[in-house]
């Protein structure tokens, strides 16, 4: 890849900074796209976050996230559809075509019911999403998880959610550090043609220093980050490529740096 026309900052990558700190590093590194989160836009405020990004000139490639779908009562539930809701509603105001769904873990030991929760809730958030001309995207990922972020964990999982729906209204989000291991991996990439609504990057570290904050920079790791690319582009996605890594150390450090790492490591290893 010769330029940095797809590139985006996914805004955990540098937690340091707060929303305008990421939008003025952004725009200094000529990062062309951001991905914000949405604490990030709640601390600095919906309208001046928005005013920010385009004054800066940037694009928003996705907003980070929705879901969290499963709960114990029908109330809890009703609450979280209420929450996506809103997140719908933030994702329109900035330009964000995609709302990430992180689906949520069970609220007992039913993963089968919880995965069923999961299914409701984005049958209820689908048409509001539409109206809204937002994109739900289901983000599969890595099955250490399951316990505390989400049930949906292979791209096989959420393809079958998305399948539900005839557009791309509902679609997958390809984290290479979630699905990267996956034998069926390149079937289900196929599969998934025409609903790919985002792709994500970072490296799997050896040995994985943490289970949450252990992503490594691309090209620090052993995931055929390239590969993957190819795959999902073959299946029609050429959108933006978020570079989406929690890491201590990389936090840590000035997150110019960071943008000056992920740029080199994304022309060499993307």
């Amino acid at each position: 890849m010769e330029n940095y026309e797809r590139l985006s900052l996914n805004q955990i990558t540098t937690e340091q900074w707060n929303l305008r700190e990421a939008i003025e590093g952004c725009a200094r590194a000529e990062v062309p796209w951001i991905a914000p989160w949405r604490h990030k836009v709640e601390e600095l405020g919906l309208g001046v976050s928005k005013r920010l990004i385009k004054d800066a000139g940037l694009k928003v490639s996705s907003l980070c996230r929705g879901g969290m779908f499963p709960a114990a009562t029908a109330n809890e539930r009703q609450k979280r559809i209420d929450y996506n809701k809103k997140a719908v509603e933030e994702a329109a105001e900035l330009g964000a075509e995609v709302l990430v769904l992180v689906c949520g873990p069970s609220a007992d030991r039913d993963i089968v019911s919880a995965r069923q929760m999961v299914a409701e809730g984005i049958a209820q958030l689908a048409p509001f999403a539409e109206a809204y001309g937002v994109k739900l995207g289901i983000e599969p990922l890595h099955p250490m998880y399951a316990a505390e972020r989400s049930v949906v964990v292979s791209l096989d999982l959420a393809n079958t959610l998305a399948e539900a729906y005839q557009s791309d209204q509902v679609g997958v989000v390809v984290d290479v550090f979630h699905v990267w291991w996956d034998p069926d991996l390149y079937n289900q990439i196929n599969r998934a043609k025409g609903r790919i609504l985002g792709f994500h990057v970072s490296d799997w570290l050896v040995p994985t220093p943490d289970m949450l904050k252990g992503r490594g920079m691309m090209g620090d790791g052993v995931i055929e980050i390239s590969r993957i690319r190819q795959a999902v582009e073959k299946a029609g996605y050429n959108g933006p490529i978020e570079v989406e890594i929690f890491n201590d150390q990389i936090w840590s450090q000035p997150a110019d740096d960071t943008l000056l790492q992920m740029k080199q490591s994304y022309l060499k290893h993307v």
